[in-house]
């Protein structure tokens, strides 16, 4: 089998949705496709966000709102956006920023990612040190889904 027979058979359409638990507490990464140069992520959070300061250095990414809001905050001088539903930030590699969900409401977004290269946790700070997401520094707290609430179609 020729390399280019190989590579189309490898190949396939990934189908998804974006149906998300909604929380009472933390946050949920729903990884709902993946290549390997892009990744399509619906990201769940029920208060805070991003709490620290931090980039990617090999990956440029989008998020997209799709419920409650979203204030970013981009780079050293710490240009504030709110970002509310249908609305959002492209971010090339090595921006930096933090955000957090702004409304009483759970924060849905949509984040889309592309990278050549794809580190174990692709995240640092500023200064170039390895920032891991599930750190004590990006506040990470237990996630509570509300039990039988989700994001869906239906609810947009």
């Amino acid at each position: 089998m020729s390399t280019e027979t190989q590579e189309k058979a490898v190949a396939q359409a990934q189908f998804f949705n974006l149906d998300s638990p909604l929380l009472a507490q933390g946050r949920f990464d729903n990884k709902v496709a993946r290549t390997d140069l892009l990744t399509m992520i619906v990201k769940v959070y029920a208060a805070g966000g991003e709490n620290a300061l931090h980039m990617h250095p090999y990956e440029d990414h989008s998020f997209v709102v799709l419920a409650g809001e979203a204030t970013f905050h981009i780079g050293e001088e710490d240009e504030v956006r709110v970002l509310t539903k249908y609305e959002g930030v492209m971010l090339p590699r090595g921006v930096t920023y933090w955000f957090l969900s702004s409304a009483p409401e759970n924060l849905v977004m949509l984040r889309v990612g592309a990278a050549e290269k794809w580190p174990e946790d692709g995240r640092a700070f500023p200064d170039g040190r390895p920032f891991a997401g599930n750190s004590i520094e990006n506040k990470r707290v237990e996630m509570i889904p509300i039990p039988g609430a989700f994001f869906t179609a239906n609810s947009v």
